[in-house]
């Protein structure tokens, strides 16, 4: 089996809110999925987080490393934030393999869209979920 040809990889561009880091990201993504605990709502300001998933080595950021903040274990699972205007860039998840890129920090359109909603037992009470997604209470079952 023949690697893809990196050169043929299309490549997403994404940054944060005041541009101070920027990323590039393969648009190779393995899930997407929209999660609504209380966790993302409070990170994002928002009823949930959509994010993307991918692994660690497809995400290269191309401005601004020496900005970035860490939220969480260094060491372990946390998230990347600027650390000038604060947006939520990533979160390194799954044992350090993969990151969830925050699709709103996208500046380019990713080929995947969301296919769920996550954690919708804690979702924010004043918001309604109003498209047709399946909806699990925590997180996908198996």
């Amino acid at each position: 089996m023949t690697k893809p040809d990196k050169a043929n990889t299309h490549r997403l561009s994404g940054r944060c809110f005041c541009g101070a880091v920027q990323y590039e990201v393969e648009d190779e993504f393995v899930y997407a999925l929209n999660c609504h605990c209380s966790n993302c709502q409070r990170a994002t300001g928002s009823a949930f987080k959509p994010f993307a998933g991918i692994e660690r080595d497809k995400l290269r950021l191309t401005a601004g490393d020496d900005r970035l903040l860490v939220f969480g274990d260094p060491s372990g699972a946390h998230d990347k934030h600027c650390g000038q205007c604060g947006s939520l860039l990533y979160s390194l998840v799954r044992e350090g393999a993969y990151v969830h890129v925050t699709m709103g920090t996208l500046v380019d359109t990713p080929s995947i869209r969301p296919t769920a909603h996550i954690f919708v037992g804690s979702k924010a009470k004043w918001f309604t979920v109003t498209d047709d997604l399946p909806q699990y209470d925590e997180h996908i079952p198996g």
